[in-house]
């Protein structure tokens, strides 16, 4: 299998120890690729890198797949440069910024390509246990917390020189953890109605929104989300009030409360294998010519809501 990273960070540095791992678990012989705007990359990932492109005239236009792990500002923009280079792809989330996101209806889309967009904690042990165990009908509201301080997320990087502290490359609270919405809209579909809430109250030296808040409507049921890049103890909780009980699912521990009865269930620690088990679901999509999970169309939808948007 022949794949191509455009971007090398800390997330395409996970893809390609996981994509390397299963590679290697499964027998396929795999060659990596690089295409970024200077032929550097760090000493840990020479081994594994087999050329650095810098020029897309360069870049050859037999790839397997594109993993498009840059910037989100550039995401858009990369796809359709890139289009014809390969033949399926692995879009990190979010498919793109609110500034670039029209630049996906010029891409000329192939009904026998793959376009997957990362959603990576919908493999969480926590969310698939929820996915299967919850009777849906059965839930009355929903409230969801992702709150982390920004200057944390990153060692070694000031925060303020990261994409994440500017609005214009693709930064803000609402669409980095776009994780949040994409596991509700999982588990319990889109909203009929959504109000949101979104801006800088803290003293971060960012200019972009550091908090979002919705309240959205289902047929049957409310959820609240809260999102934050200023809270100094990490919180990633999902609480799903039903009629039965009361669900805790804790994102950072693992775990799994029901309040009323008091069952607590403990999964193993999840960091890098639940990113590596949607490598394999996504090898497989393309592997067996499966239905994806997370196309481009639903991914703007997701991407749109953040921002009080339905479509």
């Amino acid at each position: 299998m022949k794949v191509c990273f455009v971007g090398i960070g800390s997330i395409a540095k996970r893809h390609i120890r996981n994509l390397s791992e299963i590679c290697n678990e499964r027998g396929i012989e795999l060659q990596i690729d690089a295409f970024r705007r200077s032929n550097s990359v760090s000493a840990d990932n020479l081994q594994q890198i087999n050329c650095i492109y810098t020029s897309a005239e360069e870049l050859p236009a037999d790839y397997d797949v594109i993993f498009l792990t840059n910037p989100t500002e550039y995401h858009a923009d990369m796809l359709l440069k890139l289009h014809d280079h390969a033949k399926h792809y692995f879009i990190e989330k979010p498919v793109a910024s609110l500034n670039t996101v029209d630049i996906l209806k010029e891409i000329p889309y192939r009904e026998d390509s793959v376009y997957y967009v990362a959603c990576p904690l919908r493999y969480t042990h926590v969310i698939q246990y929820l996915k299967q165990e919850i009777n849906i009908e059965a839930v009355n509201s929903i409230r969801c917390i992702s709150s982390s301080y920004l200057p944390d997320w990153r060692p070694g990087q000031d925060y303020r020189e990261t994409y994440s502290a500017h609005k214009d490359l693709g930064g803000g609270v609402a669409i980095d953890l776009i994780h949040e919405w994409d596991y509700i809209t999982y588990l319990f579909g889109m909203p009929s109605a959504v109000k949101s809430f979104l801006g800088k109250v803290s003293n971060l030296e960012i200019d972009s929104d550091d908090y979002a808040i919705y309240i959205a409507k289902y047929d049957n049921m409310i959820a609240e989300l809260h999102l934050d890049y200023f809270g100094h103890k990490s919180v990633r909780t999902v609480e799903i009030y039903t009629d039965e009980d009361t669900l805790v699912g804790d994102l950072i521990a693992g775990t799994v409360t029901y309040l009323k009865s008091g069952k607590i269930i403990n999964f193993p620690a999840d960091r890098d294998l639940y990113q590596k088990r949607e490598l394999e679901y996504f090898l497989d999509m393309i592997s067996k010519n499966g239905n994806c999970s997370n196309d481009i169309s639903n991914a703007v939808k997701i991407l749109k809501l953040t921002q009080g948007i339905i479509e």
